[in-house]
């Protein structure tokens, strides 16, 4: 199985591209930030990255879904987002990484779970305010360029997909992916 990763800073369109790519007919698998700050949001959880357990609890679900797919029949398989990403939100947030992401990234690089070609998603030049996603454009910007210094610090190749159309960025992943003849 070949693991994907799809990454870049909120509001780039890496959810949207995920579901063309699953629109596609490819295996993939959700961002578990998202989804971990829509669950507390609707808890009544209100600055949800101030909570200690912010970190490991995104970790903590990116390890189920990450297994989970482990038994999927699928080739190929693309996420949105991974623990490296993770790192890069500690970073962001100058938060010392937890002993469960260091755990987490060990595991990842000693067992080979992603493929060493990452897609980073370029921001698009503006940002959608969402429940989830409360940053300024200014911040995503910097919270891009973390994300670029943490996967290569950590030996991963970025594979640029520049702010385009859905469908631009979609040919891109797929061409890179696809295996000759």
């Amino acid at each position: 199985m070949q693991r994907y990763i799809l990454t870049g800073a909120p509001g780039a369109g890496k959810t949207v591209l995920i579901r063309a790519l699953e629109r596609a007919g490819f295996a993939v698998v959700e961002e578990a930030a998202t989804d971990l700050i829509a669950l507390v949001t609707a808890e009544g959880v209100v600055e949800h990255w101030r909570e200690p357990s912010f970190i490991d609890d995104i970790v903590a679900l990116q390890v189920r879904r990450q297994q989970r797919a482990e038994g999927w029949p699928d080739e190929l398989v693309f996420f949105d987002r991974s623990p490296v990403c993770t790192l890069a939100l500690a970073e962001f947030l100058g938060r010392t990484p937890p002993a469960a992401l260091a755990a987490e990234l060990a595991r990842i690089e000693r067992e080979g779970i992603y493929q060493q070609r990452v897609f980073f998603v370029r921001g698009l030049g503006f940002i959608a305010p969402t429940e989830a996603r409360r940053i300024t454009l200014e911040d995503a910007a910097r919270f891009e360029a973390v994300h670029a210094d943490v996967y290569r610090r950590l030996g991963y190749e970025l594979i640029d997909l520049p702010a385009a159309s859905v469908a631009t960025r979609l040919d891109l992943v797929i061409r890179h992916t696809a295996r000759p003849g």
